[in-house]
């Protein structure tokens, strides 16, 4: 067997995106988009054939991904997970197009004879690959390997794929008519499927609990969910220990006794009758925002983390100091918030720089994040567990915050790390760009534990 923890590789990038544009159709083609990922290696949930790390971006190769594009990427604690989206299969469509030069056909008559066969050559829309760790069965293989070092199919879900969400230990998927799988670890109820549910569920399984609402996303954290419906209710489930469920535990000396998980989705009272929009969850605290663009939080936060004066808060609490916002993501112990103009704001634990301010100073009250994006707008933004992403409105990836070289365990003096993608482990204090070179643009990022994906098209 493999050790656990693979050798650094930091290759350049120019020979890695070469590798991309000759296993790629031609830039001329579909624009299809592909994934690369960088960071801890281990347990493969880098998808790279391997379990070395890599200090830079790498592209996944799979041949499974070559006749389809990719849509989206979650990162979870050692997992990831591939959502593809709809491609032609260029190799059958060339084929026929030399066929019909070759018989010197027109393009009239081509398409005559040819247009009825052109629907099959799109490939099927939202399948779930994932890969990594699968020691609670977060994978969704049909096989009891321990881990994968490639992407491989996730077994058994029954209609397409719009969303999916990894988190520490176990993933979910939203169906194009709004249904939730989940699957992986089970120990807190994180899967919503009940309480006489196993501890491990190794394929996906339908949160049945749910029928009836349409769920328009959802959010996963280290052992806790968090959901939204199309009607914008909000639902939390798993481990509710420092009130990151949001459902207002009692806190009596009785309650010690008393456990917090929630086994099924519940509805978070103190948001009914606010429409929520959008849903994210950390480690140990949780984050909504409404259709009003104000931000709420909920859930542990040590020495004042979470951005509210008071020592606890089991119920959401809403942020005042934020303008309109449109997304939020949860670190280890850390928020950011995306307004509606572009503009990051963050508050937290400053482990690492992680806040991207340029200190490591604690954050009580939401800050905006400048350096690069005092001129730029920010399209999207991620958060792992000491380390942040944003991409620019012009496609470009920022890193910032725990690069890898403290706090990993290693090997004969390998860093596990390297999840900023700048060509080393050291930490970074201010986003800082991620030299993807000048012939590809980023339309999403996700950061997991320690490791770190997007996704990306050639322009």
């Amino acid at each position: 067997m493999l050790s656990r923890i693979g050798s650094v590789r930091s290759s350049s990038l120019s020979l890695g995106f070469g590798l991309v544009k000759r296993w790629l159709w031609s830039k001329s083609d579909t624009g299809q988009r592909f994934a690369v990922l960088w960071g801890n290696g281990d347990y493969g949930r880098l998808g790279l054939g391997s379990l070395d790390s890599h200090w830079s971006p790498a592209p996944v190769l799979c041949s499974a991904f070559r006749d389809q594009g990719l849509r989206a990427i979650a990162c979870g604690g050692a997992h990831t997970l591939f959502l593809t989206d709809r491609a032609f299969k260029e190799t059958w469509r060339r084929k026929k197009l030399a066929l019909c030069w070759r018989s010197n056909l027109t393009a009239l008559k081509y398409l005559r004879v040819v247009a009825h066969k052109l629907s099959p050559t799109l490939t099927e829309t939202g399948r779930v690959y994932a890969t990594g760790l699968n020691d609670f069965g977060q994978l969704g293989i049909s096989d009891d390997a321990t881990y994968s070092a490639e992407p491989l199919e996730v077994s058994g879900l029954p209609k397409e794929i719009v969303r999916i969400s990894a988190g520490y230990y176990h993933s979910g998927a939203i169906t194009v008519d709004g249904e939730l799988y989940m699957w992986g670890k089970n120990a807190n109820g994180q899967l919503g499927l009940g309480k006489r549910a196993p501890k491990a569920v190794p394929l996906p399984t339908k949160v049945e609990s749910l029928i009836g609402l349409t769920i328009k996303m959802a959010a996963l954290g280290s052992e806790h969910s968090v959901a939204v419906t199309d009607g914008g209710e909000a639902l939390s489930w798993g481990g509710g220990e420092y009130g990151r469920l949001g459902h207002a535990n009692d806190s009596t000396s009785f309650s010690f006794f008393k456990s917090t998980s929630e086994y099924m989705p519940r509805l978070i009272k103190k948001l009914e009758g606010i429409k929520v929009k959008y849903v994210a969850a950390g480690l140990l605290h949780s984050a909504c925002i409404d259709e009003s663009g104000s931000a709420f939080v909920f859930g542990e936060r040590p020495a004042d983390r979470l951005g509210f004066r008071e020592n606890s808060e089991a119920t959401p609490s809403l942020i005042a100091e934020l303008p309109y916002s449109e997304e939020v993501a949860c670190g280890g112990y850390h928020t950011c918030v995306l307004s509606s103009g572009g503009k990051l704001y963050t508050w937290g634990s400053n482990e690492n720089g992680c806040l991207g301010i340029g200190t490591t100073m604690v954050f009580h009250q939401p800050e905006r994040v400048q350096g690069p994006f005092s001129e730029c707008i920010v399209s999207q933004v991620s958060c792992g567990w000491k380390h942040t992403a944003a991409i620019s409105a012009e496609g470009k990836v920022f890193t910032w915050g725990w690069g890898g070289s403290h706090g990993t365990f290693s090997v004969d003096g390998h860093s596990s790390g390297g999840q900023l993608g700048h060509g080393n482990d050291v930490d970074y204090m201010k986003p800082t760009m991620i030299n993807l070179g000048g012939d590809v643009k980023a339309f999403q990022v996700s950061c997991g534990f320690n490791h770190t994906g997007a996704i990306l098209e050639h322009i």
